[in-house]
């Protein structure tokens, strides 16, 4: 029995796979069948309308080259070709003399059903090949696409806001460090948060419950043998029919680029150190150069001056125009060193309308890696419909960007949640006020009043101008800063700025 089963199993094979692809051929076979009569009752019924209308062979052309396109663009080359064939036969038999047969007599007719063939024929195998490269393109895209999600290595995972049931993927499992057999729960998730950021990761979730909205964050993993994970959440809310809420979503590891933006941020600040050092070189290089020739110049108009007055005659005209050099080059150098002043002092800046709101959301973006790190969630409230205010774009992020850093810092080293609020508003005196407020170690005790002089910092590192720069700034836009403490702690920065209406009048 055993010689003669093996065979017959190979013949049962072999039959399934012809079948298989016969019927494959089959299939493609009918589809091309399709392509062909569709594109053949096209071609009957533009010939009718043109019989109808009487149309001339030029229009008939034109009509049958876009059935060919269109036939082109859909089926094989072979359909394509047989559908260009028909329309040549069509062209031939009823609108070339003498109609209804496949005689031509009028050389310009074969010319002009040649150049049809030939441009039908081109335009077939344009197309084809076109079609040929934009397949394998998408093939190829397609494979690229899936070898990227394979390295990529991005878990899955849904979760049932009301139930609280999850589902996750094997890479989950991988990530959050958890064996196949174990049921993923939210208790379980939250165990290998960090103890920083589990505030953050509750807060989050229980918002998004109640909301009903998508969430994009990301926060540190713990694992059971004291290393740290970064990792970046992204889920899209969904509703069943039963009015269910769940979230679907991925989660990524992202500790290698965490690592490599640590890494950077403080090559960065090594850069912006040495940056300092020799722009205050460069600074103290470039006034030295230019004011040395003007006082130079006046030094020898000086002694020019004295030359001409103690000789036995004096030159009182000579003097006096050495003189007069000599008020012109100190005048240049007092000008010189107005310029350098006005680097420091409230100046008249490049202005243009400004979307205050637009500003804040720039920071945030700029800043939310920063305000991640340390486990610290953003909060806006901006109006809508605030009226723009003239001022110099730059100079106004650069206060936002100061009194924000300076709000990270403040909740670094706090226990418990670290939230930061900004604000935007319209005041009652018509002008514009944003807020920022923290929730850190506040003002300090008894100086308070100080913290806008220059050279004052609670700062290790600080240098104590940038509170004081920023005063600067929008004191010069027209509008105030000041502080306060925050209760039960923290502290809150206000500024006011004159709206584009308010600064026409």
């Amino acid at each position: 029995m055993t010689p003669t089963a093996a065979p017959t199993s190979r013949r049962f094979f072999g039959r399934k796979v012809f079948a298989v692809i016969g019927s494959q051929n089959l299939h493609r076979f009918w589809r091309e069948a399709a392509y062909c009569l569709s594109g053949g009752i096209a071609l009957a019924l533009l010939t009718l309308a043109c019989f109808r209308f009487q149309s001339n062979i030029a229009t008939a052309t034109c009509l049958y080259l876009i059935v060919i396109v269109l036939v082109s663009l859909r089926g094989s080359f072979i359909s394509s070709t047989l559908v260009s064939i028909i329309a040549v036969a069509c062209l031939d038999y009823y609108f070339t003399p003498p109609l209804f047969s496949f005689q031509v007599r009028d050389s310009i007719n074969i010319v002009a059903i040649a150049a049809f063939g030939t441009t039908s024929a081109a335009i077939t195998g344009l197309v084809s090949r076109v079609r040929r490269l934009m397949e394998e393109k998408l093939q190829q895209s397609e494979a690229y696409l899936l070898e990227a999600r394979r390295l990529s290595n991005i878990a899955t995972f849904s979760w049932t806001a009301s139930t609280g049931k999850i589902l996750w993927s094997e890479e989950s499992l991988r990530i959050f460090q958890y064996d196949r057999t174990t049921t993923p729960k939210m208790e379980l998730v939250l165990q290998r948060v960090h103890p920083e950021d589990v505030a953050l990761v509750k807060q989050t979730i229980e918002r998004a419950a109640q909301d009903g909205m998508d969430f994009d964050f990301e926060h540190r993993l713990l694992m059971p043998d004291g290393s740290i994970k970064y990792v970046h959440i992204v889920a899209h809310a969904l509703r069943d029919k039963s009015t269910a809420l769940e979230f679907v979503g991925a989660v990524m590891d992202v500790s290698e680029r965490k690592r490599a933006e640590e890494a950077l941020r403080q090559a960065q600040a090594d850069l912006e150190q040495v940056s300092r050092l020799n722009t205050i070189g460069e600074l103290t290089a470039s006034l030295a150069h230019e004011v040395n020739q003007p006082i130079a110049a006046a030094v020898t108009d000086a002694s020019t001056c004295l030359r001409w007055l103690t000789r036995d005659h004096p030159d009182l005209e000579e003097a006096r125009e050495a003189a007069s050099r000599m008020v012109m080059d100190a005048t240049r150098a007092a000008e010189i060193i107005k310029r350098i002043r006005l680097l420091f002092n409230k100046s008249a800046p490049e202005r243009e309308s400004i979307d205050i709101n637009e500003i804040i959301r720039e920071m945030i973006v700029l800043l939310r890696n920063e305000a991640t790190q340390y486990s610290i969630f953003f909060r806006t409230d901006l109006a809508e419909d605030l009226a723009r205010v003239m001022g110099d774009r730059v100079q106004l992020q650069q206060v936002v960007m100061n009194l924000v850093i300076n709000a990270i810092d403040a909740m670094k080293d706090v226990d418990g949640t670290r939230e930061l609020i900004i604000r935007s508003q319209q005041a009652e005196d018509g002008q514009l006020m944003v807020t920022i407020s923290d929730n850190g170690i506040g003002l300090p005790p008894q100086q308070a009043d100080q913290i806008f002089n220059a050279f004052f910092t609670t700062k290790p590192h600080g240098t104590g101008m940038g509170l004081r720069i920023s005063r600067s700034i929008v004191e010069s836009h027209g509008g105030r800063l000041w502080a306060g403490d925050n209760s039960p702690r923290g502290a809150s920065f206000h500024l006011t700025v004159p709206t584009q209406v308010e600064a026409r009048e």
